[in-house]
Parts: structure tokens; C-alpha cells; sequence
């Protein structure tokens, strides 16, 4: 064996002091951490060894690809409307400008799952309609048969209803985040790019969003674990994701407990990936 070095405290301290040290390396410990592991593991025993969880498990797990697949279209067209939105918050054309701060006023200010329900049952039906007066319109070019009269409101899946409503909702957000890391940036940076020549377009392009998005990739990460939670609300329209599997089975069932608490434990796990992933991606970006 390597001989080693025994540890002594330093000469000037005291036994209060050395006690003072044990007690605040006692409080720093990640008691949190502790508690969700003991938690997982109490779970993980139930799923391996009790017939009811297993049953719940399978059948939450029905709706993990409904939950995964709303959350990620729904992030991507959120950041897109969010992108737009809060390039219109910082543009000087003032029509741009005040569509924008509309947008985001109005839509910050509804509760999501008011927005999930007035888009299934307003929007979309009023869009069918819509559309089937434009395509009475276009009679004389697309003929009295066209897609555009056929369409009914119950062939739009309530599914997609509910993707559009979140990426609409969470783009209002996203346009805040996006407007605060553009405004971030230095004028100068753009004061620069256009004495070389660009546009503003390309200015903002290769200059200005770059910078902005690597300032405000924290926060879209949390809003993408946001959206995993809010998608939820889908199960209020009878979408069949987690949520809605797991309110099914208990209805039918009565396993209140060992139901629900399946789920939030589901929900907990996929938060938890999402998080380390978020962590991941923001450390290789400052990295680049």
C-alpha cells in the first residue's frame, strides 16, 4: 500500500470551528437528490414486483409517443412563431411591430387550456368554413368538387388541434425570449455588420441571431420542459397520451394512487432526461 499522509486541522482551529465545518458539510448535502433516488428506486421495485403497476405502467406507456410527439412538434412551431413574433417586437416598421406586441399581449394573457379549447371548437371550425367559401370562389378554376369544399371540420384530428394551440401559446412566450436576447446584443454589433455592406436581413441573419440564440438557449430549454408538462392538457380533448391513458385506466380500475403516482413519476423521468439533455447542448455550444 501507498503510505499516506494523515489529515490534521489546521493549529488555529478550534473544536467549534472543526463542528462549525462538519455541520455545514452535513447542510450542503443534496438531500433532494437523495429523496427523488429513494423515491425512483421504491418505484422501480413496484414496477418490477407489483401486478398493479406493471397494468399501469403498460398502460401509460400507450401514451408516451402521443406525449413525446406533441411536445416536440409543438416546441418546433412554437420557436417559429416565436421567432417571427419577436423579430416583429424589435422591427421599426410599426404595422410588424404592433401585429407582434398583439400577438403576444393577447395570447400571454388567455390561460392554455382556454386557447386549447377555443382553437378545437372556434378556429378551426370558422377555418373549415372558411375555406369552403374560398372554394365556392375558386368554382370556376378548381370546378364545383375541389379539397376545399370536401374539407370537414371532424376530419382535423383533435390531436392537431391541440399542436397548433401550444405552438401558438408558446410562441408568445418564445417571442419575449427571443426579443430580450436580440435587445441583448450591443448596437454596435449592428452598426458594424451593415457598415460592411449587409442588409439588415443579413445583418440580423449572420450577426445578430447567432449571438442572441446562444444567450437564450437556457430558457428555451426550460420552455421545452414547459411544453412536456403543458401537453398534459391535451388529454381535456380526448387526446390519448399519457395523461389521458392514465385517467382511463383509473376510472375503470379505482387504483387512484398507484396510478397517479405513476404518472407523475413518468412525467418526473422525462423532465429529468429533457433537463440533462438542455445541460448537455448549453455546454458543447460554449464550448464551439
Amino acid at each position: 500500500m501507498y503510505p499516506t499522509t494523515p489529515v490534521t486541522p489546521p493549529a488555529n482551529e478550534t473544536p467549534e470551528t472543526a463542528q462549525g465545518r462538519a455541520v455545514d458539510r452535513i447542510a450542503a448535502l443534496p438531500y433532494w437528490l437523495i429523496f427523488l433516488l429513494l423515491l425512483g428506486a421504491f418505484l422501480i421495485y413496484q414496477f418490477s414486483t407489483n401486478e398493479t403497476y406493471v397494468a399501469v405502467l403498460g398502460r401509460i406507456a400507450n401514451g408516451i409517443g402521443v406525449t413525446v410527439f406533441v411536445t416536440l412538434v409543438a416546441y418546433f412551431f412554437a420557436i417559429v412563431f416565436g421567432l417571427i413574433a419577436g423579430l416583429g417586437r424589435v422591427s421599426k416598421n410599426i404595422v410588424a411591430q404592433n401585429l407582434a406586441t398583439l400577438y403576444v399581449q393577447v395570447v400571454r394573457g388567455i390561460p392554455i387550456l382556454v386557447q386549447l379549447l377555443y382553437w378545437a371548437f372556434v378556429i378551426v371550425p370558422l377555418g373549415v368554413e372558411a375555406s369552403k367559401a374560398f372554394g365556392v370562389f375558386l368554382i370556376p378554376v378548381l370546378g364545383d368538387k375541389n379539397v376545399l369544399m370536401n374539407v370537414q371540420s371532424r376530419d382535423i384530428d383533435f390531436m392537431w388541434r391541440c399542436i397548433i394551440a401550444l405552438a401558438f401559446a408558446y410562441g408568445a412566450f418564445e417571442a419575449e425570449t427571443f426579443r430580450a436576447g436580440i435587445e441583448s446584443i450591443g448596437k454596435g454589433q449592428m452598426e458594424a455588420a451593415r457598415s460592411l455592406g449587409m442588409s439588415y436581413p443579413q445583418a440580423m441573419t449572420f450577426v445578430i441571431l447567432p449571438q442572441a440564440i446562444r444567450r437564450v438557449l437556457p430558457p428555451l430549454g426550460n420552455d421545452l420542459i414547459s411544453m412536456l408538462k403543458d401537453s398534459s392538457l391535451v388529454s381535456a380533448l380526448g387526446v390519448r397520451d399519457m395523461t389521458q391513458e392514465a385517467r382511463l385506466y383509473a376510472a375503470a380500475s379505482f387504483k387512484y394512487i398507484e396510478t397517479f403516482s405513476s404518472l407523475a413519476f413518468m412525467y418526473l423521468s422525462l423532465t429529468l432526461v429533457l433537463s440533462a439533455a438542455t445541460r448537455w447542448i448549453e455546454t458543447r455550444w460554449k464550448q464551439q
